[in-house]
């Protein structure tokens, strides 16, 4: 594994057909990069939705984090399909597909708000469906528009605009629903409050559909030699860096969906500020803010620091906080705990092309297996959640904190990663 600092010849599969010039690889990257902005944007509303649905239906932690359980397990069920059908229909018309579907989920809010926590559960996960679909598409289009020393860059830049997305859905879905929720109306009532920002969404999904459609994009497509799992001879599973890069991103997901899942109501604790989920909605968008700028900071960062030791880095100072916030009180352990946001900036992007690395023919099997792993999302909140009904909010927040520790590991594991051409 030492020399992997020496392989870093860009992934054969997926490639750039005919090889785009940079002004044609520069609008690519403008255009997939809203789809970055989109599903930042859908996945930090269920932030707000989660204390939200909760407070309605009399919810324990548990049962409110089925929430992330439905939409980040969508991730694990549909990533391999998801790979199978945009090798056959290519990378652009994947994207369109997967708006599409997460547009449908969206719609399903509707019906969802005249019935019971059941069908939010079953639109959260249509709409995760075709954001993983996106995923799927999107990830690996980004590590070949351009050299592969550089990818953890691009990649940390898209991610920006995800961060991006992900501070303005708690503001306008805080402002939109958890504001004009009524005290007194009843479940029916509230819950009528998401039809109207989810069927908007929707429009904008399909609006996006259209352009992302018509948009002149280069051909990305996968080599003839290309695996998907289980195909072709050899495996992308031999890769010791990918296995624990898919670890990695698994517990990264997980540590990070489970902390903004819990914002509001630990927020809401009178030991910590006592705010009610009308106000304490604000701070879930400083929370994924500081993702957004580390992000930006990272992607310059990364074009001459080692992506294991920024990675490592970011580990540490996020341990430092979690603790910080697990053992304190007061106003200083509501900032510790949103400022883990800023540590989380480098990580998924970071660890997604550390991963993928010198897969060469198999980095498209690797794409899928990584994106499989984001159903930490799902699992990570829902242990925390029962950790929560068990020993109480604030120290459940351990988990995450012990989820950092094997980041940290992998960071300072590969630190010389990418440093030699």
């Amino acid at each position: 594994m030492a020399n992997m600092a020496h392989n870093t010849a860009p992934p054969s599969s997926p490639q750039a057909a005919g090889g785009a010039q940079n002004g044609t690889n520069t609008s690519a990257m403008a255009i997939v990069t809203t789809l970055f902005f989109m599903w930042g944007l859908i996945t930090s509303l269920n932030d707000v939705l989660i204390p939200h649905l909760k407070a309605i239906y009399t919810l324990s932690y548990f049962q409110a984090m089925l929430v992330q359980f439905c939409f980040f397990g969508a991730y694990f069920i549909i990533s391999l399909p998801a790979g199978a059908l945009i090798r056959r229909i290519g990378y652009q018309k994947g994207a369109v597909a997967g708006l599409l579907i997460a547009a449908a989920g969206c719609v399903l809010f509707y019906p969802a708000s005249f019935g019971g926590y059941e069908l939010f559960l079953f639109a959260f996960f249509v709409l995760a469906s075709g954001i993983t679909v996106l995923q799927v598409a999107a990830n690996p289009y980004v590590t070949v528009l351009g050299p592969a020393r550089t990818a953890s860059s691009r990649l940390n830049l898209t991610q920006a605009f995800n961060s991006l997305g992900t501070t303005i859905g708690p503001a306008i879905g805080g402002l939109l629903i958890l504001s004009t929720a009524g005290v007194a109306a009843g479940a029916v009532a509230d819950a009528a409050t998401v039809r109207g920002p989810y069927l908007a969404l929707a429009g904008a999904l399909a609006l996006l559909a259209v352009m992302f459609y018509v948009a002149k994009l280069p051909k990305i497509a996968d080599s003839e030699d290309v695996a998907l799992a289980g195909e072709g001879h050899g495996s992308a599973w031999a890769h010791r860096h990918l296995v624990l890069g898919a670890i990695g991103i698994f517990l990264y997901v997980g540590a990070e969906v489970s902390i903004g899942s819990f914002l509001i109501n630990f927020i809401g604790e009178s030991y910590i500020a006592g705010l009610p989920h009308s106000e304490a909605y604000h701070y879930v968008s400083i929370y994924w803010g500081g993702a957004m700028v580390g992000r930006f900071i990272g992607s310059a960062v990364l074009r001459f620091a080692s992506p294991g030791k920024v990675l490592a880095f970011n580990s540490l100072l996020a341990i430092g906080l979690v603790l910080a916030a697990v053992f304190g009180k007061g106003s200083v352990t509501m900032w510790a705990i949103l400022a883990v946001g800023l540590c989380n900036s480098v990580m998924f992007p970071t660890i997604f092309s550390m991963a993928l690395n010198g897969l060469g023919k198999y980095a498209g099997q690797g794409s899928g297996i990584l994106c499989m792993a984001i159903v930490g999302g799902a699992v990570v909140p829902a242990v925390q959640g029962k950790l929560a009904d068990v020993v109480g909010l604030q120290a459940s927040f351990l988990l995450p904190a012990a989820c950092y520790a094997f980041i940290l590991y992998f960071g300072a594991k590969y630190s010389k990663m990418y440093v030699e051409q």
